[in-house]
């Protein structure tokens, strides 16, 4: 009897301490009153320069900037939560994170998350040794080229309109992020990466000039938003009402200058 006693006793303190547990990692996010006080954004850490960590080792970028602007209006601890991008669903689901905030395209997954309005008009691209005598994406065929896994890049190359393109390289490499596929670039291990126009001028420009170049022939186009979990309209709401206010005094464009993306925003006072 004691025994069941004790036993009980221990059930009910483990459920006490569980439920304990719960409440105080909820209450991290809001205030006594009910109002959020942190903002988590997930992003992936190596894909600059929309977010990355810095030589300082501090996580930095374009819509990191963006995402602390937002959250010094509204009153929000900027929390960023680098993931791993093939498990960024499971991160969202998971309340881990508030929302996806990194060069995240929506198109193809419109009906997949919460979007705010498109705030960048991007391009995925081809980049090759300039001396790689590499002129078009015909001249891809036979070759080895890299993407990101579960990038839009490799969506694009999925996809049924770029069939015969895919199905005319060498291999068709996925990496975990693009600095390693970079390397691999330019080390002729790989011919040409597939990647976005933004990460691939910042790529280019971080290494010796002249040495890389930009395919003509685009392999698609897309627009950056921020996504939240499906139905957090009003948090996507209240973000989104605060990036229209940045643009309107002209902090928005300022950021994006500040990180050399004036040419790619496409965000403006007239979509709200």
């Amino acid at each position: 009897m004691k025994k069941l006693l004790a036993l009980l006793l221990c059930v009910t303190m483990a459920a006490f301490t569980l439920t304990g547990c719960g409440a105080s990692e909820d209450a991290a996010a809001t205030s006594e009153g009910g109002e959020r006080t942190t903002f988590t954004v997930g992003f992936d850490a190596e894909f600059p320069p929309y977010g990355y960590m810095d030589d300082n080792g501090e996580y930095v970028g374009f819509d990191l900037s963006l995402a602390q602007e937002v959250c010094n209006r509204n009153g929000w601890e900027l929390v960023k939560q680098p993931i791993n991008w093939d498990t960024k669903d499971m991160e969202l689901s998971s309340g881990a994170i508030d929302c996806i905030w990194n060069g995240f395209t929506i198109n193809g997954r419109e009906d997949a998350y919460t979007w705010s309005v498109p705030y960048v008009d991007n391009s995925q691209v081809f980049v090759v040794a300039a001396d790689a005598g590499i002129a078009s994406q015909a001249d891809l065929a036979g070759k080895t080229v890299a993407v990101q896994a579960d990038s839009s890049a490799l969506a694009a190359l999925n996809s049924e309109e770029n069939t015969a393109l895919t199905e005319s390289f060498a291999a068709l490499n996925q990496f975990a992020e693009y600095n390693t596929a970079f390397m691999d670039l330019e080390a002729g291990a790989v011919d040409a990466v597939a990647m976005d126009i933004g990460v691939a001028n910042y790529q280019m420009e971080s290494r010796e000039a002249g040495k890389f170049v930009i395919l003509d022939d685009y392999l698609s186009t897309e627009q950056y938003g921020v996504g939240f979990l499906l139905g957090n309209e009003a948090l996507r709401d209240q973000v989104q009402s605060t990036l229209y206010e940045m643009v309107e005094d002209g902090t928005f464009a300022k950021i994006a200058e500040e990180w050399g993306l004036s040419d790619v925003v496409c965000l403006t006072a007239d979509a709200e």
